[in-house]
């Protein structure tokens, strides 16, 4: 394939929605291209980017939004920075951003699984109640509960902010078997693939598709980018694979002739 007629591949992959997003790297946009059968050399990839002024987009520093109540009890760290899991609902790692709104600030929490680094749950709101992250694992155990997936004994790591000590959560957690796991406060290596997550929400969602006027058109915006992360974003983290894409190997590998049907993420 000569040079203009990959520059227009390039180009369609790189700002398709469903898959660069206007925001991959040559690494990405080059894998990309190899799951859709063009095979093309990755310095070439780098090359056409560049005369194509496309580029990749980069993460900023993040935000500090934990507070912690020294008042409840925390739980110990079961984590202890090792951030691995050897199949779905091992671990759940729980983190929080704030994101500007034409009135005032909004706030977004998401449950992220370890093992295919998919965003089980999430939930925008206007306000940062205890609600916030408690709405955020309801959706978490729905979206497994209708896979028909056991999620007793998942340890729920977080930071220790009040939101993730308070007594609604924490019983909530204990009703359906969960472990809490809390971290220390403001270290963002205790809690650092959540953070991660976060990072990539405000650089590949709120970066890109703000600013917002209000709450609900941020809900719109991290309800389609959660779609892209969960099925259409490749993570170097699991070989390159979608987060659904890794799940289903999994159950593929340990059940060959059945497979449970993984659940859709839904708006709240």
């Amino acid at each position: 394939m000569q040079d203009a007629e990959l520059a227009v591949q390039i180009e369609r992959v790189f700002w398709d929605r469903n898959l660069g997003r206007g925001i991959s790297g040559a690494r990405e946009v080059w894998r990309l291209l190899k799951r859709e059968g063009i095979d093309v050399a990755r310095c070439t990839v780098e090359r056409l980017m560049r005369q194509l002024g496309l580029r990749g987009i980069r993460r900023g520093k993040g935000f500090v939004t934990t507070r912690p109540d020294d008042s409840s009890t925390r739980a110990p760290d079961h984590v202890q920075r090792e951030f691995r899991a050897d199949r779905p609902n091992e671990l759940w790692v729980v983190d929080f951003t704030y994101v500007p709104t034409w009135p005032g600030m909004a706030f977004t929490a998401f449950v992220t699984d370890v093992f295919s680094r998919r965003i089980v749950g999430w939930r925008t709101m206007s306000r940062m109640p205890t609600d916030l992250p408690l709405d955020a694992l309801e959706m978490a155990l729905w979206i497994r509960d209708t896979a028909g997936e056991d999620v007793t004994g998942v340890i729920q790591h977080s930071d220790a902010g009040s939101q993730y000590t308070a007594l609604r959560y924490t019983d909530r957690l204990a009703e359906v078997g969960a472990i809490a796991s809390i971290g220390s406060v403001g270290d963002s290596y205790d809690n650092a693939l959540a953070e991660t997550v976060v990072g990539l929400y405000k650089t590949e969602c709120v970066k890109i598709d703000g600013p917002f006027r209000t709450a609900d058109e941020l809900e719109l915006a991290t309800l389609s980018w959660v779609h892209w992360f969960n099925e259409n974003r490749l993570h170097s983290s699991i070989g390159y694979l979608t987060p659904i894409e890794k799940e289903n190997e999994y159950y593929r590998e340990i059940h060959p002739q059945q497979q449970p049907q993984l659940g859709e993420l839904a708006l709240h």
